[in-house]
Formats: C-alpha cells, structure tokens, sequence
C-alpha cells in the first residue's frame, strides 16, 4: 500500500509528464520556485529523520545528515537558478537588486538557512562528497 510520500512522488512524476515538453526550454520562475519549495520540504523531512534516526543508529543517522546536505546543496543551486531564470517585465523590476526577503523564494530560502547554518558547518556545506567513505 502506498504511503502519502509515494503519493507525493507519482504527482511530481505526473506533473513532469505532462508539463515539461520534451526539446529546448528555459525553466521558468513559477517551476523553479516549486522545485525550491519542494527540495526544502525534503530538507525538513529529512532533518526530522535525522534527528530520530541519530540516537538509535549513528550510522544511518549519518547517512541521513550527508543527504539532508546534498538537499541544501540542490536548494541553494534552484535558488540561484531561480534568480538567473528569464523574466517577466515584472519579475524585472522586482528584482533588479538581487535577492530580496519578500520574494518567496528568497524569503523562505534565507528563513532556512538560518536552520543550515546553525546546524552545519561551512565545510561540510561546502564539501563536494558529504557521505561517509563506505555504506
């Protein structure tokens, strides 16, 4: 029987089929601010494993935290794709200065980092392999 997350997980395989054409084209603002949701939303869910996980099993709990930061690492690349997406005349205005708190992605993207950062170091932030050397 499915759970709730393998539903989660046709609808996005659902929303692929039908929405991205196959060939060429620039993803747009709306797709990425939903995928930069939907990478977060992973983020915590990850984060509430982890933090569960840990205490009974140190090794599974460090495979969960070296996942939790390759998903941050995905957020901040949607995030960054977000603000180099073509815009609407709109969006131009908007956004002219850079990342601003008020636009949703941004809000949300800075009002996790605070959660990252104090969760994480820089290094393993930063790190181009997060995992541990065998599984």
């Amino acid at each position: 029987m499915p759970t709730d997350l393998a539903f989660a997980t046709e609808a996005l395989d659902f929303h692929r089929a039908i929405t991205v054409p196959d060939g060429p084209l620039a993803a747009t603002r709306p797709e990425l601010d939903a995928l930069h949701q939907h990478c977060l939303a992973l983020y915590a869910l990850l984060d509430a494993h982890t933090t569960r996980t840990t205490p009974i099993d140190r090794a599974g709990g460090e495979a969960l935290r070296a996942a939790r930061v390759r998903l941050w690492q995905a957020a901040e690349h949607l995030h960054a794709a977000w603000h180099r997406a073509p815009a609407i005349d709109t969006d131009r205005l908007i956004i002219a200065d850079g990342c601003r708190p008020r636009l949703p992605v941004c809000g949300r993207h800075l009002r996790t980092s605070v959660r990252v950062r104090r969760t994480h170091t820089p290094a393993e932030l930063r790190a181009p392999f997060t995992g541990p050397d065998r599984l």
